[in-house]
């Protein structure tokens, strides 16, 4: 799963490096900037701000499919679920329950990535 998801986040971050315009490095190159900072003060906080929206999308994923197949300890969350609901039979509210559980997690790092972003845009 790190391999898989590695990939995605390789890929979103070259693509928001590739999306700052040839003109941009050019001109930094004019000026006599080296690779390094033409990368430090011109490329990445360009591509920062066009990568953050994707690159939250994907952690937030990665939170969502790692406890579903039991890699990080949010997962024990669901096998007392589990565990919950065959000893009381309160299927729904202990489902519900996780589930709440889970939007809390998701919507707060919805809302930290958001802030980040709003940061980025008056930067």
């Amino acid at each position: 799963m790190a391999l898989f998801e590695s990939a995605f986040v390789g890929e979103i971050i070259r693509a928001g490096i590739q999306s700052v315009g040839k003109g941009q490095r050019e001109a930094a190159l004019s000026i006599g900037l080296s690779w390094y900072d033409q990368m430090r003060y011109i490329v990445l906080p360009q591509a920062f701000k066009k990568v953050l929206p994707p690159l939250a999308n994907e952690f937030i994923s990665l939170i969502k499919v790692s406890a579903i197949i039991s890699l990080i300890s949010v997962p024990e969350l669901t096998f007392r679920t589990q565990e919950l609901a065959s000893a009381t039979r309160l299927i729904f509210e202990a489902w519900l329950t996780t589930a709440a559980l889970y939007f809390v997690i998701c919507f707060g790092l919805s809302y930290l990535f958001s802030k980040l972003e709003n940061r980025s845009k008056v930067a």
